[in-house]
Parts: structure tokens; sequence; C-alpha cells
């Protein structure tokens, strides 16, 4: 009888150990079939007005029509995002905290290994937003009419011509450096704090030679203050039909892209990630959103979290050999 007891009480110990484990699974199971509920905060790190800002507001708000919840931008801004960086990279994986970033997230990790995180391994890629071109440009003052002018006369010039960027290891330096490299010749670097001095001396004439993006220089360009040559992207791009690609023109090799995308913290649930990769892409499909990142200078990238991942790791070996090649180095 004793032993019939101890047995009952086993058996309804276990009983109880195993419906407060479905109790517990179902609530898990719950609590991510529910994603989310609580506002999200996608972290940009650079000042308000800035694309990375301009393109964030514009997803946050889709992204919280879809999502039925709050999509909060709040920006961190320090030099090449490494604080925004950062914090997403720390923050926990549960979907609630995301970055928005672009290629300088892979030049700066390129050329620094004292960033506090791994630029592949410490984060989760959601999702790819948007591609653009930068576009080569000179000075009004100067007479090249064509990339293959300019490129003549910096070959017959070694040194010569000063090149703007918005400072070292920024796209604008890679960029430059990897078409000067296609082309085979030399350019003196002048780096700036930001696009919009190195705009200013390049319009004042101190510097002759630019490559920047198209919200950057676009409006410029359009006003006649600059003269726009050629754009990076391999093919010709709808941000500047009229403009060739550099790899159009024989520079080969010459291809870099601007593009922007989001980031989670390293080990976000798989259903995490894949909920917040469709709404973006669908986000992404929709005409408002074609219609307004062509306005700003990029063509929508949708694309799923691997290959999003893919284009992060690629870059940034890519990045590695130009900054070898070509002794970029933080300063």
């Amino acid at each position: 009888m004793k032993g019939f007891k101890a047995s009952l009480a086993s058996a309804v110990k276990l009983s109880a150990i195993g419906a407060a484990v479905a109790v517990c699974l179902s609530a898990g199971a719950y609590a991510q079939a529910t994603y989310p509920d609580k506002p999200i905060t996608l972290i940009v790190g650079s000042s308000p007005g800035g694309s990375n800002d301009v393109f964030a507001r514009a997803l946050a708000k889709h992204m919280g029509d879809a999502l039925k919840q709050s999509v909060v931008v709040e920006n961190r801004p320090s030099g090449g995002g490494v604080l925004a960086n950062s914090l997403v990279s720390k923050a926990d994986p549960d979907g609630y905290t995301l970055g928005m970033v672009s290629s300088t997230f892979t030049t700066g990790a390129a050329i620094r290994d004292n960033l506090g995180y791994d630029a592949v391994k410490s984060f989760t890629p959601v999702a790819m937003i948007a591609k653009g071109p930068l576009l080569v440009t000179v000075n009004n003052d100067q007479p090249f009419k064509t990339i293959q002018e300019l490129v003549q006369y910096a070959q017959a010039n070694p040194g010569k011509l000063n090149y703007g960027t918005s400072g070292i290891g920024s796209i604008n330096q890679f960029a430059t450096e990897v078409f000067l490299q296609s082309a085979d010749v030399k350019m003196t670097h002048v780096p700036y704090k930001g696009m919009g001095p190195a705009t200013n001396d390049l319009i004042g004439g101190q510097i002759q030679v630019l490559v920047a993006s198209a919200p950057s220089i676009g409006g410029q360009v359009k006003s006649g203050h600059v003269r726009a040559l050629a754009v990076t992207t391999a093919q010709r791009s709808p941000v500047a039909p009229d403009l060739p690609s550099l790899e159009e023109a024989g520079y080969k090799g010459s291809t870099a892209d601007l593009w922007w995308g989001v980031i989670g913290p390293a080990g976000m649930p798989a259903d995490v990630t894949a909920k917040l990769n469709q709404v973006i892409n669908n986000a992404l499909a929709s005409d408002e959103m074609k219609a307004f990142l062509i306005k700003e200078g990029a063509e929508a990238a949708p694309m799923s979290s691997a290959a999003f991942g893919k284009v992060i790791a690629d870059e940034l070996a890519n990045w590695k050999a130009v900054a070898e090649k070509s002794g970029i180095k933080p300063e």
C-alpha cells in the first residue's frame, strides 16, 4: 500500500511538471506568435536629416502600419555610426532593438579592429533596404566633360588632382580608390569631416574631384554648380540615367554600390527575423516606397536575410583587400 501511494504521488508530481512545461511552451509559442507586443526601436547612427535617418523614418512608418505597433527612430550620431552599432550589438536579441546601417558599416569595419563588435558575428542581418550609385563629380572650372578626359589628365599628371571625401575610411574614399585602381591613376586624398564641407570645397575649387552619393551631391549637379561624369554602379542607374557607369566606360572592377539596410543583435529568433524581413520587403514593393527611394537617389533592393548577410560578408572582405592595396588606415 505504501508503495502504491508513493507511485501515485510520483505520477501526480510528474503530471504537474508536465502541465507546467506545457504551459510554459504554450506561453513561449504565444509570445513569439504575437511579436511585436511593444514598441520597436530603430537606432540610427547619424543626426536627423541624413540619408540613414530619412530612410529609417520612412521605413518606420510602413513597418508600424504593418506590425500594428510603434517603430521609434532613435538618433545616436557618432563617427561611422559606431556608437549606434555598438548599442544594437549589445541589445537583447528579441527583435525590439534594430539598427539602420549603410555602406560605411563595412568600410569602417574593414580598417578598424577596435570597434567593440564584429560586423558579421555580432549582428543578425534583417533586410536590405535600398542601393544607389555614387556620382563621380568635378569642379566646373575643370575642362573635363567625360570620365575618359578626367582619367587621361590624371594619368599625365599623377597626384595633381585632389579628391575629397567625408573622412578616412568612408565609402567615398573606398569608391574613389577602387576607381583609381581600375583606371591606374593617382590623385591626392583630402579628407573632410562630412560631405557638407567637401561639397563646398569642390564648388570653390579647393578640390577637383568628389565621388559622392546622389542625395548629397545631386542637388548641386542639377543646379549646375558641379559637373557629374559617371556613376559607380555596375550598370547605368535610374537615379541618373544619362550618366555612364564606370564599368561601361571601360574601368573594370570599379563598381561600388551605396546601400542601406536593417540589422539586429546576433541570435535573434529565426521567426522574428523572417517576419521583419517580410514586412520590410512588402514595404519596398509598394509604389509609394519605390517612388520615395528614387527621389532620394536610391532603388529598392529587397532580398532575404541570408542574402543580405552575404552582401555584408563579401563587402567586408573586398574592402579589406582594397584598404591593404591603397594603404587606407584609420586616423
